[in-house]
């Protein structure tokens, strides 16, 4: 008799693990992790910033977990190339178990389709299915359950939920267990919906959702991207589509509250559509040529200039475009081992002038690759008008900061200006060229350093690595003399064993403050390799890009002395900088 692990001990399965051992399952309108126990610890529902109903992530109850019924195994997995499409992977002392895993791709706006098909790969195969739906981040348990012959169905708070698969499973408390024995050779099919409405079509069959999945992902990522580490380029594409909605708007993370350090107060809900992100994945879209994801990012920034003009914020709900909702504390919820949960962003009342700049630098990308519509013109124009209104007000800043006149803010909007120069003729190009040389000069003379290196603000001297950006994307020519002191001082006061972090906040050793920050060790590659450093630039790509775990997500930091992930998973700005450097960087083997 195997032992019942998973019933006499449920909490082994819903505990919540190190962060670089999750892998992500997303359908572009919410998203999944996924732990070494086939534990679905994280899923919001119907869309990326409702309520959680599986919050184990965050110390809550509720999840779905499809796991060895022998406790004693060792774990694995992996992505089937170019998609979201995770196996889990088991190897207990008798069997090799796997579980392949999917939200049905693309996603439907009102119902979630988890999908999970259990293969005995060597021997008899012995499973424990544990399914706990609590809607409302963990308040609504399941209720009304009935088995209709064909699945279980029944409710959790406003949503309709559907189990397929589990005929003989027995409900305990509002909970659903199933136990699952499979011959050598054979597979069964586990098909979980969560909907807004009610079931009135049968179950999806199983074969026909994995294949038009499996299809579905094809046609979204490219078979190959040109540069380096191109089977990890291609990786950084599917994660990008997957956090993308259809309208265009691509998540910040698919997560809420996950501490950047503990017991700092940095624990954040990035589940919304920022602005800067968003041109960050578009500029890498362009450079790898992925022209899916460039008209996406496309597509949900001129919508939102288009709406808003100069008082563009700074992020928004994903689909919806709407404002994000103010920031909210739920305090019965333990939240993830050192940080208390937050719903919501402070990010709703905040100034960022950059977000103009990267707004120009994506539709100028765009316009090159002759991918620009009317619209997206009328949008270019009204940024560079926004900035020619606003440039002298200060501002939030990429790091989201008080409010001050920061040097990146002001040199991404000279880069943005440039670019968008380019791309027309005329009075405007002639009228934005003239605005980007007011700007960059009345920024060199109160942000230069004693030093010859640009300055995070005029009243403050320090080295940011975000300066790092405006000369890689052009605010001046790849020669001046402060973009090679900016790099060379960011290379000797930020930089770790091989990453790079943001600023020095303090006195204390950089890795003490916080993490180092990813985003700024691929822009350190790309900043080596514009000055022709290119033994430099693809070590620096190298070494950041071995910061993930088995799944190949990156976190917004990485611990460099622990080896490991802080803050929200997966983190796009990185994925994005990720699929950039790659596509940039020379493959020294062609």
């Amino acid at each position: 008799m195997v032992p019942d692990r998973v019933n006499s001990r449920p909490d082994v399965a819903f505990t919540p693990q190190v962060l670089r051992q999750y892998a992500l399952l997303a359908d572009g309108r919410r998203g999944a992790l996924i732990g070494p126990r086939g534990d679905v610890a994280w899923l919001c529902a119907p869309a990326w910033e409702s309520d959680a109903v599986f919050t184990s992530l965050l110390g809550g109850p509720g999840g779905y977990a499809v796991t060895p019924a022998d406790d004693r195994f060792v774990w694995g997995g992996f992505y089937e190339p170019g998609s979201l499409i995770w196996t889990s992977r088991w190897i207990t002392t008798d069997t090799i178990i796997q579980s392949r895993e999917a939200l049905a791709f693309p996603g439907d706006a009102d119902t979630v389709t988890l999908l999970r098909r259990v293969e005995a790969v060597r021997g008899p195969a012995a499973v424990r299915a544990v399914l706990d739906v609590r809607a409302g981040f963990g308040r609504h348990p399941l209720r009304d359950l009935t088995h209709d012959g064909a699945a279980w169905v029944g409710r959790a708070g406003a949503l309709y939920v559907r189990w397929s698969g589990a005929a003989g499973a027995r409900v305990d408390a509002g909970v659903l267990r199933h136990e699952l024995r499979l011959p050598a050779g054979t597979h069964h099919d586990l098909v979980l919906e969560l909907s807004t409405r009610p079931f009135t079509v049968p179950a999806p069959d199983p074969d026909t959702a994995w294949r038009n999945t499996g299809a579905a992902w094809r046609a979204a990522v490219p078979d190959t991207v040109d540069g380096l580490a191109a089977r990890d380029a291609r990786h950084a594409c599917a994660v990008l589509r997957g956090l993308t909605t259809p309208e265009g708007g691509m998540v910040a993370a698919a997560t809420t509250s996950l501490p950047e350090r503990a017991e700092a107060g940095r624990n954040f809900d990035y589940r919304y559509a920022w602005i800067r992100d968003q041109s960050y994945a578009g500029l890498a879209a362009a450079a790898a040529g992925v022209d899916g994801l460039l008209d996406a990012a496309v597509r949900f920034v001129t919508q939102r200039l288009l709406a808003d003009g100069p008082e563009l914020a700074p992020a928004y709900c994903a689909a919806s475009g709407a404002a994000v909702p103010s920031e909210d504390h739920l305090e019965f919820l333990p939240g993830y081992p050192g940080a208390p949960v937050r719903t919501g962003n402070w990010v709703n009342g905040q100034f960022q002038l950059d977000a103009f700049g990267e707004a120009l630098l994506l539709l100028s990308a765009a316009a090159r690759r002759d991918r620009l519509d009317t619209d997206g013109r009328r949008a270019l124009r009204i940024a560079a008008d926004a900035i020619a209104e606003r440039w002298h007000e200060p501002d939030a800043g990429i790091w989201e900061l008080q409010p001050r006149p920061w040097t990146h803010s002001r040199l991404t909007c000279v880069a943005g200006l440039r670019h968008a120069a380019d791309t027309e003729a005329g009075h405007d190009a002639s009228r934005w060229r003239d605005l980007a040389e007011r700007i960059l000069a009345d920024t060199a003379a109160t942000s230069v350093h004693p030093t010859g290196r640009w300055q995070r603000a005029p009243d403050d001297p320090r080295v940011d690595a975000a300066l790092l950006l405006p000369g890689i994307r052009g605010a001046v020519p790849p020669d001046d003399p402060r973009t090679a002191a900016t790099l060379a001082a960011v290379r000797a006061d930020l930089a770790d064993d091989g990453y790079v972090y943001r600023f020095r906040a303090d006195d204390r050793p950089l890795g003490d403050a916080e993490g180092a920050f990813l985003l700024c060790g691929y822009a350190m590659a790309l900043a080596e390799h514009q000055a022709g450093n290119a033994v430099a630039a693809a070590r620096w790509f190298e070494r950041n890009r071995a910061a993930c775990g088995p799944p190949g997500l990156f976190a917004e930091e990485y611990d460099v002395r622990q080896r490991q992930l802080r803050g929200n998973l997966p983190q796009a700005f990185v994925h994005a900088m990720m699929l950039e450097t790659a596509a940039t960087l020379p493959d020294p083997t062609h």
